[in-house]
């Protein structure tokens, strides 16, 4: 098993990086998006953690910069109907962070953002996997609406024609920033940001 991976990366694509290491040997990795945006361009130093996957017809390595994104990975696998791709395709819709929390608070809509998962597997999914990923759902500190307000935020970003992975990022960045008082100031700050 394949657990960490060190060296200069030497190429990119979309979905995946070819890692060179000391003794030469040259790795294909797939990785989310997420990811991807924060690997150095070809020719930096990376230290990957990977999860290799082997099925009957294939063996993918798939590599993370934490070890939280790698364990989330890991628990999407044992939800049924959640294979590598779906898996890959549901950490880059989504950062692990989000994504934890979209399983743990059963968020089948957010869920069904990702290309694959309709109403009933997002529903399934989110059955399997809320009390799997409890602990690695990191909730930030807020008020008792501010939930709410966030989602309410990001919703109308998407009514205005934001994809919901662009308004769910710009919500997001507002609520980094420090906290607006009301929904309204959020979606304002959102538009604006």
């Amino acid at each position: 098993m394949i657990s960490r991976l060190q060296g200069v990366v030497l190429s990119r694509a979309a979905d995946r990086v070819e890692i060179e290491t000391k003794g030469g040997v040259v790795y294909e990795v797939e990785v989310p998006l997420f990811v991807l945006q924060r690997l150095p361009a070809p020719g930096g130093a990376v230290e990957l953690r990977t999860l290799q996957v082997v099925t009957d017809s294939s063996a993918s390595l798939y590599g993370f910069v934490d070890a939280l994104e790698r364990t989330l990975f890991q628990r999407l696998l044992t939800a049924s109907g959640v294979g590598a791709r779906l898996a890959l395709a549901m950490m880059s819709t989504y950062t692990a962070e989000r994504l934890a929390r979209a399983l743990l608070e059963k968020d089948t809509a957010a869920l069904q953002q990702v290309s694959g998962i309709g109403r009933k597997k997002a529903e399934k999914i989110a059955l399997d996997l809320s009390d799997k990923v409890a602990d690695l759902a990191i909730i930030t500190p807020s008020s008792p609406g501010q939930s709410s307000g966030a989602q309410e935020a990001v919703k109308a970003l998407v009514a205005l024609g934001y994809t919901f992975g662009d308004a769910d990022r710009a919500v997001r960045g507002v609520l980094e920033s420090g906290a607006p008082k009301t929904t309204e100031d959020l979606i304002r700050q959102a538009l604006a940001g």
